[in-house]
């Protein structure tokens, strides 16, 4: 029997054979049944699923993280494709074969890499060069590999890189209208403001919180690590500071996670083109869930609005 990727399935269509990884998985009770809710992921994209009627005994094997074959109903669930369940077995696969049911970044990871090297030659002040250069060249394998987040933006492999890249592009075009930005700490400022997510977080395949993520936040991770290379290459000078203070401040407010508001132009622009792109990309992919016509599901990120998808029609 043919295997369907999630992007190929159709609302309606019953019996779908397939392979994917269980990227969430959720126990829950209604009526005395046990069922789980499930997030299935392929390189093609995710699908959210109820597998009703499960024993207790086999939960344990629909883990997050589980690679699992099985069969499923694809029906509409108020305007959203979801799967209902109707088989299901777990496959034994290595963290390696894992990558593979997992949705990649649309550009290559090593033509992003030779993208976000030219962005660096373009910093010219000596400080913030070196630092950049030599923390991305340290840990080059996990910042070209790792997700942006979680949940919510740039969930996927190499998620960090691809939203670095396109939050760059928006800065070159800033920097060309406002003449006044320092673009030296603009570009390093965004190249390291989410460097700490490679230890905040577990890794492209079902990513989770470490411990360090957890108890620090990848806010404090990556101005510790911006601290401690600048004493490692023997730097103490203002720029110094002023690239801290870019990751410190990015989130822009307090109560979202920044232990300072931005207090440099560069700063503000950061916490903005960071907002743009994060916010960009929880649009389009709940868009490309929802039919012509109809609003997505409420989006807790963004101050649980829904949003409309236009009929073609009226796209110009």
């Amino acid at each position: 029997m043919k295997m369907q990727k999630i992007n190929e399935m159709q609302i309606n269509t019953d019996s779908v054979h397939f392979r994917a990884l269980i990227s969430r998985s959720v126990t829950g009770k209604t009526n005395g049944r046990i069922y789980l809710n499930i997030t299935f992921s392929d390189d093609t994209g995710d699908i959210d699923a109820r597998y009703w009627n499960v024993k207790m005994e086999d939960i344990k094997d629909f883990e997050t993280g589980t690679v699992v074959e099985g069969v499923g109903d694809i029906i509409n669930y108020n305007h959203q494709k979801q799967m209902k369940v109707l088989q299901l077995k777990k496959l034994i696969l290595s963290d390696d074969e894992k990558l593979k049911f997992v949705v990649h970044a649309p550009i290559d990871k090593e033509e992003m890499m030779k993208e976000l090297n030219r962005y660096i030659s373009l910093i010219r002040e000596q400080t913030m060069h070196d630092i950049t250069m030599s923390l991305i060249e340290k840990n080059k394998e996990a910042y070209s590999i790792s997700p942006a987040a979680s949940h919510n933006h740039h969930e996927y492999a190499s998620g960090l890189l691809y939203h670095t890249i396109t939050m760059l592009k928006v800065a070159e075009s800033l920097i060309g209208i406002y003449k006044t930005l320092n673009r030296d700490l603009l570009y390093a400022g965004i190249i390291l403001h989410d460097i700490g997510k490679i230890r905040e977080l577990s890794g492209p395949v079902s990513p989770s919180y470490t411990l360090e993520g957890n108890l620090l936040g990848h806010i404090s991770i990556g101005a510790q690590m911006i601290n401690e290379e600048a004493g490692r290459l023997g730097y103490s000078n203002e720029n110094v500071v002023l690239l801290e203070h870019m990751i410190l401040s990015h989130h822009g407010k307090k109560e979202y996670g920044s232990p300072v508001l931005p207090q440099l132009k560069e700063a503000e622009i950061l916490y903005f083109i960071d907002n743009i792109d994060a916010r960009m990309f929880m649009m389009d992919k709940a868009l490309n869930e929802t039919e012509e016509g109809n609003f997505t599901a409420r989006l807790f990120a963004l101050d649980n609005r829904s949003i409309y998808k236009q009929k073609k029609e009226n796209e110009h």
